[in-house]
């Protein structure tokens, strides 16, 4: 299915540093936010040279469509993010989007579970849940990344934290959590988004329990709409599917056994 999407030069509003490394980008962008829904990315140009030629993909962590305004939420991790993060307000980025498909939104009890900047998409999945009650299980490496906690605990009604090594919450990962939570409640569905092997382990999780599940994945992306093949995945029909457009949300089913 193709799915609506436009170019903006959108304006920047605000720009901040949240967590280590990892930035809170705040945008005028009329017209591509009319459009998007949670789960969506949008492709940005991190600059107006040719290199880096290609530009970023990054999921929208919340998007106001009467004031204009998305926010994303995105980790530094090489030179195209580190262009990113100088971009000052007032100056204008170059957008394209929304892009891919995005969440079901038909729960009525959801259980949310991320891992790291794998909660940015959550945010905005949150708020338009936001006539039910909210569970989220959120992981990270320490306490120094749970900067999470103040944006979710407005939204969600219960919080569940683990990192890597004990510093906040639990011990563990997020699945380690998982079991114990849908065995104490009653869910009728559980998004996520993170590293692969916690989606693999929420996937598992919840078709034992046999409840519906969404994932979305993360990869590199190239064009981001599907033409040049380079973030395809493998799925459980025996094909393969593009991530940036038959995704990045899918069905647990169709990509975990």
């Amino acid at each position: 299915m193709t799915l609506p999407k436009t170019i903006v030069k959108a304006e920047v509003l605000a720009h901040k540093l949240i967590g280590p490394e990892v930035c809170e980008l705040t945008l005028k962008a009329s017209g591509l936010v009319q459009m998007a829904r949670p789960g969506q990315f949008v492709h940005v140009r991190v600059a107006d040279t040719i290199v880096p030629l290609l530009r970023r993909p990054i999921s929208i962590a919340d998007a106001n469509a009467a004031a204009g305004t998305l926010t994303l939420i995105y980790r530094i991790v090489g030179h195209g993010t580190e262009l990113l993060a100088q971009t000052l307000p007032g100056s204008r980025l170059d957008l394209m989007g929304p892009l891919g498909n995005g969440f079901v939104l038909e729960a009525e009890r959801p259980l949310l579970v991320g891992g790291g900047i794998g909660l940015a998409p959550l945010v905005y999945l949150a708020k338009a849940l936001c006539t039910s009650p909210i569970t989220i299980v959120m992981g990270g490496r320490n306490k120094n990344e749970m900067y999470w906690q103040d944006i979710f605990q407005s939204i969600c009604q219960n919080i569940h934290i683990t990192t890597d090594d004990g510093s906040m919450g639990r011990q563990g990962f997020t699945v380690d959590v998982i079991d114990d939570i849908l065995t104490g409640d009653s869910f009728d569905m559980v998004y996520a988004c993170g590293p692969r092997p916690m989606l693999e382990g929420v996937a598992r999780l919840a078709k034992e329990r046999n409840v519906r599940c969404q994932v979305s994945l993360e990869d590199h992306m190239a064009c981001g709409v599907g033409a040049c093949l380079s973030c395809t995945c493998a799925a459980t029909d025996g094909k393969r599917r593009k991530v940036c457009t038959d995704g990045p949300v899918f069905w647990a089913e169709e990509v975990f056994d």
